[in-house]
């Protein structure tokens, strides 16, 4: 059956992916973007089809629309582009809600938030579950999203429970693959950039830490599964791969992939930065059925690909 889709931040890295998986399906999709850090490179090969609507928009602002279902993914997600703007990201990430919901109050669309695994800060539980609350610095550099995010997932169970709104909340974590931004400050985009330019790789603290990788086309089933599950889960449930590597094996993978003759140089730790990051997904099993199929290698060696066309570099 044809759904009448909104997807907002939909010409981004996950919502480009999503637009182009859900035209697939056959619905009707509303890309709505202010193109703050989303691209027309993004979604270009979509506007042919007569099932795609472009809206530039900034969803802080309110927007008028009747559909069906509604994807909440409007948010610079990485720390270099939330932490320009910090006030811009915190209403980005209030507001937004704030006028997705109410598109949702009005013409009972289902909403699924795109929340983050920030949620749970530098944790002190590890593998991160569901039930955890997280620990997280409310005054640091990267409180306006970590803040921002916890603050949507309040207003979603919010109007869950005073307005029956029915919404979802999913909590991502690290995603990497094509169409990522060249200048996103990731560490997968970053590495892989380094990497193909022969430059030094560098890797904060020791190289310790660690962190799980998730490929787009994973994380984008994840999404679909959980806005198609029963009304009666509604989250939030961690997407992410649970395989878990240190910054340092990331780094030699990619040397390794890219055949780079790139050094690993050593820089401090970012404030706040979390030392461990791994999902327990054993929640997304077993109500959606959701395992990544997708191993790091294998997603790496096509991610490197797109970077090399999109930087020309042979």
């Amino acid at each position: 059956m044809t759904k009448h889709i909104l997807i907002t931040g939909g010409a981004g890295f996950l919502g480009s992916h999503l637009c182009e998986r859900l035209l697939n399906e056959g619905h009707e999709i509303v890309c709505l973007d202010n193109f703050y850090t989303g691209t027309m490179e993004n979604i270009s090969h979509l506007s042919t089809n007569s099932h795609f609507e472009l809206i530039r928009h900034d969803i802080v602002d309110p927007v008028y629309m009747d559909v069906e279902e509604i994807y909440n993914l409007a948010c610079p997600a990485s720390p270099v582009h939330y932490q320009f703007n910090p006030i811009k990201t915190i209403k980005t990430n209030v507001m937004g809600a704030i006028n997705v919901l109410g598109i949702a109050k009005r013409t009972k669309a289902k909403v699924l938030q795109a929340s983050t695994s920030e949620i749970y800060g530098d944790p002190e539980v590890h593998p991160q579950k569901e039930s955890y609350w997280g620990r997280v610095n409310p005054i640091g550099i990267r409180s306006c999203y970590d803040e921002g995010k916890r603050a949507a997932e309040c207003l979603m169970m919010d109007y869950r429970r005073q307005n029956n709104v029915n919404t979802k909340i999913v909590r991502i974590f690290n995603t990497y693959g094509p169409r990522m931004a060249v200048n996103d400050g990731r560490v997968v985009s970053n590495f892989i950039i380094q990497a193909l330019r022969g430059k030094d790789i560098t890797v904060y603290g020791d190289g310790s830490h660690t962190r799980s990788f998730c490929y787009v086309d994973d994380l984008i089933d994840g999404l679909v599964r959980m806005m198609n599950s029963p009304d009666d889960f509604y989250g939030p449930v961690n997407l992410g791969n649970p395989g878990e590597f240190t910054i340092l094996e990331l780094a030699k993978l990619i040397i390794r992939l890219t055949n780079s003759p790139a050094k690993i140089i050593h820089q401090s730790l970012p404030a706040d930065d979390p030392t461990q990051r791994k999902p327990d997904i054993s929640l997304a099993e077993k109500k959606l059925g959701w395992i990544p199929k997708i191993e790091l290698e294998k997603g790496l060696t096509d991610t490197i690909k797109y970077f090399r066309n999109t930087l020309k570099i042979s």
